[in-house]
């Protein structure tokens, strides 16, 4: 630590001023290897090698670094940081942490489409009404709202590594006891507590990940990642389809504690969430996160075993971390939190050291409406916030559509039973889709069938016996029920609407909510789910091989604008099949918007407020989740030309402000 202390106050830069060594002297990573070995297969084609590009573009890097006298001392270390991870090369070590976070990027995709698999067998369960399935669908981005926030704001105060562990952390042990929770307010503060650890995913991630690329890889890397989201989603679609309809996978304890099949989906959920989490254990901090906190040692540490790492991989363990000096700032801030923490009780020192760092991601979160990101961050901010709302709220409209237009198929096949009498008949079959208007039942029993979508209207039942009946959807409405007796039935008498009971008997009714088996075989949500995920891949790799040739605005605008596209022809859909087709070309576009603008916001902010600025615009994008989705699903049935209208309107905008942003294509990461 001593004879590394001394090397880097010796001077800025590398060994010897490594720039134009080529001609004095033979670094360590040619020994032992001819010339004629190395000869690069397009010297005779004119064509100048990679690297001779690179020394170009660093060796004109650093004539305007000369030439800019006024440089901060934050952009010096941006331009050396630059130089840095061009030597370190793209290689082994950066392909492992693709892995890792890619993992905690497919835990927040998964995140998102749990809820909404698990709520058909989750409100028989626990007897949902519409407003708590409703509310259980907006707490988890509720709770990534928040998480978005929060984890975003600390990640530049307390690193990307730590924040994204207990973020993770949180999100799986919540995950966890949710599965486990048999009462609905216990399943929905769990989902929100997990929801929230899940937040800060996604702005940690590409923060962390941006810090370990080199300019030219930045844009395609950063949109290679983008596919576990991708990869979340069809993972959440395989697994709801393979393991919820097997109801009887699953136990229970009594009558009181039921763990069906839909609990066992929630507990394979959380396993990218559980594997990223091990993986990050073998993971660095960022060392750019650390040089901004002045760092130094532990920073170049890092960037030599991120080298080393590399060169060992591709063959030339003996290519050496030339490095000896890498100049960072001492910020105020951690002097601040030093001096405070060293004094006080172990208490007073914790509420300390917390209210300072609130107040330091307060004014993180500030600074990015100060003079020079006003600008930026107002048109991220509407950008984020267009693509979420028409992005989620369509992704519930198209599902929901799909159902309504099967339930008006369904409803269309009614059969209609009009002034019929039946007596002293034994009902052995189950009754499905039927309307019995003014009918007389006497002396009848219905024992141990299924009732779905059934309805009595204006009928008599007298002397009549039902025995094991489970139902969906089936009412009696004006009718007169005399001396009837109900045994182990879920006809409970809310479904007896208007009626007159007389001498009428309900005994051992059952408890709960049942399943409808039928239902839950419909694999048509899952299916849709699938189809939209697999859809995105390839407009993901369009977007990554093209991100660095046509840039980051251009690909953001036209994707929105085409999706905007997209979306207007729904007018002419008037089948589920169109549907999904177009939800699928919806999807595969949108994608590409997507990838430009996660990029986008990764290389518009400085290191120190990258994380808490993608928190922000993140929280937005999932503020426009929560009220895309309410909006759009309230239209269903009703009109489709207003959620048509607002989506389009939307991307519209959101394309043409994308216009305007800045190019970040050929900028070194402040």
């Amino acid at each position: 630590s001593d004879d590394l202390n001394i090397r880097m106050n010796e001077g800025y830069g590398y060994q010897g001023e490594s720039y134009p060594q080529e001609e004095d002297a033979a670094s360590d990573a040619t020994e032992g290897h001819d010339d004629e070995d190395q000869m690069y297969e397009g010297e005779y084609q004119g064509i100048p090698h990679p690297d001779e590009v690179k020394a170009a573009q660093r060796a004109a890097r650093a004539k305007a670094r000369q030439a800019q006298a006024g440089a901060t001392e934050l952009e010096e270390l941006a331009e050396q940081y630059e130089d840095i991870m061009e030597d370190c090369g793209h290689g082994r070590f950066q392909w492992s942490l693709f892995i890792v976070l890619g993992l905690a990027l497919m835990a927040d995709g998964v995140e998102c489409f749990v809820v909404g698999f698990v709520l058909p067998s989750a409100e028989k369960d626990m007897c949902l009404s519409n407003g708590e399935k409703g509310m259980l669908g907006l707490i988890v981005f509720l709770g990534m709202m928040v998480g978005a926030f929060i984890w975003g704001g600390m990640a530049d105060k307390l690193g990307r590594r730590k924040c994204l562990i207990w973020a993770l952390t949180i999100n799986c042990v919540f995950a966890f006891l949710s599965s486990f929770a048999q009462g609905y307010g216990f399943f929905l503060f769990f989902r929100l507590i997990s929801g929230i650890g899940i937040g800060g995913s996604v702005p940690i991630v590409y923060s962390y990940f941006s810090e370990f690329l080199q300019m030219d890889k930045r844009g395609e890397h950063l949109s290679w990642l983008c596919m576990f989201w991708m990869v979340g989603g069809i993972y959440a679609s395989f697994t709801a389809w393979g393991i919820i309809p097997h109801y009887g996978w699953g136990f229970s304890m009594g009558t009181e504690f039921q763990f069906h099949s839909w609990r066992v989906f929630v507990l394979v959920c959380a396993l990218p969430a559980i594997t990223s989490l091990v993986g990050l254990m073998f993971m660095p901090e960022s060392p750019r996160f650390l040089l901004e906190n002045a760092k130094h040692d532990e920073a170049w540490m890092i960037l030599k075993n991120v080298h080393d790492t590399n060169w060992r991989a591709k063959g030339q363990p003996e290519k050496v971390f030339q490095v000896t000096h890498i100049k960072a700032p001492k910020t105020q801030e951690d002097e601040f939190i030093e001096i405070q923490s060293a004094t006080g009780t172990a208490m007073q020192r914790w509420a300390v050291r917390t209210l300072t760092l609130c107040k330091l991601v307060l004014k993180n979160v500030a600074s990015l409406l100060g003079p020079e990101l006003r600008l930026s961050t107002m048109f991220m901010a509407i950008i984020w916030f267009t693509m979420a709302f028409s992005y989620y709220g369509l992704g519930v409209w198209f599902p929901d559509m799909i159902k309504y237009l099967q339930q008006e198929e369904y409803e269309s096949k009614v059969k209609v039973f009009h002034r019929e009498r039946v007596e002293r008949f034994h009902f052995n079959f189950s009754l499905e889709n039927q309307i019995h208007r003014e009918g007389e039942y006497i002396n009848d029993k219905f024992i141990n069938i299924q009732m779905k979508s059934v309805k009595f209207e204006n009928s008599l039942f007298e002397d009549c016996y039902f025995e094991d009946i489970e139902s969906t959807e089936t009412i009696f409405e004006n009718c007169t029920i005399r001396s009837t007796v109900f045994y182990n039935t879920d006809l409970y008498e809310e479904r007896f609407i208007d009626c007159r009971l007389e001498n009428t008997t309900f005994l051992h009714n059952k408890k709960g909510c049942h399943l409808d088996i039928d239902e839950e075989n419909d694999v048509l949500i899952y299916l849709v789910s699938f189809l939209g995920s697999l859809a995105v891949l390839p407009g993901n790799i369009i977007s990554a091989l093209f991100m660095e040739k046509i840039g980051r605005v251009k690909i953001i605008g036209l994707s929105m604008l085409i999706s905007a596209g997209c979306t207007f022809f729904l007018f002419l859909s008037f089948s589920q099949a169109a549907i999904i087709a177009w939800q699928c070309l919806f999807c595969g576009v949108s994608v590409a918007a997507w990838n430009g603008i996660e990029v986008i916001t990764v290389e518009l902010y400085p290191a120190s407020k990258r994380a808490t600025a993608f928190g922000v615009l993140n929280a937005l994008c999932k503020l426009a989740a929560i009220l895309g989705t309410s909006i759009f699903a309230s239209f269903v049935g009703v009109t489709k030309v207003v959620p048509i209208l607002l989506s389009c309107t939307a991307l519209v905008c959101g394309g043409l402000v994308a216009l305007k942003l800045p190019e970040t294509r050929e900028k070194i990461l402040q």
